[in-house]
């Protein structure tokens, strides 16, 4: 039986060379940078609220929408699965850098991809050799590890909840989400951003 739907915010969507980042204490999205030319994002690229990963930013997803959404936009997201990963800044540190992937679910969208296994294996090829790419134009090599599915994503994603939990008054490094540092704060009843 397939779990709830997970809430994703989208930053940057599917076809834009344009990456945004939300700005949390203005509640609005920025521009950040440009892909290189020929480079764009293959599908919408959000982030899950009151998450913390381990770069320091809310857990990212990938969702495979069949048509893109626009940065803002709350999505109910089904989780396949996980690209588990590492990511090198140049002459820096390794950590962990997870890749989320699901797609759209709603009263009205039905999908019938349970995990990665139901997706094209070139697809998901493809998705690890965007994220390689993008990251070396950065400076930063990206190194994928292994395909895991729904229940190892629900645990990451509920390991990242925990950890935003628990650093909820602390100083929390944004790195490059608004190009600051910003306070995590308890979540909020309105459920604003």
């Amino acid at each position: 039986m397939p779990s709830a739907p997970v809430e994703v915010v989208i930053e940057t969507p599917a076809g834009s060379r344009n990456k945004y980042l939300h700005d949390e204490d203005r509640g609005i999205f920025r521009l950040h940078k440009l892909l290189p030319m020929g480079a764009t994002f293959p599908f919408d690229f959000g982030f899950v609220p009151e998450t913390l990963a381990e770069d320091g930013d809310p857990v990212d997803v990938l969702v495979l929408s069949a048509e893109p959404l626009f940065p803002g936009c709350r999505v109910d997201v089904r989780l396949l699965g996980v690209i588990e990963a590492e990511q090198s800044e140049k002459g820096g540190k390794t950590i962990r850098n997870d890749r989320l992937i699901g797609v759209p679910e709603t009263k009205k969208i039905r999908p019938r991809e349970r995990t990665l296994a139901d997706l094209p294996v070139a697809m998901l090829d493809q998705l690890e050799h965007f994220f390689v790419s993008y990251n070396r134009a950065e400076g930063r090599s990206f190194t994928p590890l292994a395909r895991r599915g729904p229940e190892v994503a629900l645990r990451l994603l509920e390991e990242a909840r925990r950890a935003y939990g628990s650093r909820a008054t602390a100083e929390v490094p944004r790195s490059g989400r608004a190009g600051s540092r910003r306070k995590a704060t308890a979540p909020s009843r309105s459920g604003r951003l």
